[in-house]
């Protein structure tokens, strides 16, 4: 059993990032919704945008995906159990169902962590 914290604490703000403004120092989650800082994230740990639902560019996986009914996910080098999808499909339905991306903030001398949740930002209390 893993003693890490939750990606997303119950009732903790988790500040908003943007090319703008950048990340938050010390913050060990960020959330964002500019697609450039998601790109940027997914190359940094080898993930490929994702789906284990039906779409117009393919059908559902066999999996069962728990993902909070958003659709989207990642596929990771050696492991890639959903779908690939283009960054555009992707996009559309993260736009059209207004979702954050959240994920855990890069620490100094750290490798980049590959743990992120999408969640309708509806849930989310952004700093």
């Amino acid at each position: 059993m893993s003693n890490e914290q939750p990606l997303l604490p119950a009732k903790r703000q988790i500040p908003n990032v943007t090319r703008e403004t950048g990340p938050e120092p010390g913050a060990t989650a960020l959330s964002t919704r500019d697609h450039e800082i998601i790109r940027e994230w997914a190359r940094g740990v080898g993930a490929e945008p994702a789906t284990g639902e039906a779409t117009p560019s393919g059908p559902a996986t066999a999996l069962k995906v728990v993902d909070g009914g958003t659709g989207l996910r990642f596929n990771f080098p050696g492991v890639s159990p959903f779908r690939t999808i283009s960054w555009t499909e992707w996009f559309d339905h993260f736009n059209s169902h207004d979702l954050t991306f959240v994920y855990d903030n890069a620490q100094p001398g750290q490798p980049p962590s590959a743990r992120y949740r999408i969640v309708a930002t509806s849930e989310l209390v952004n700093g």
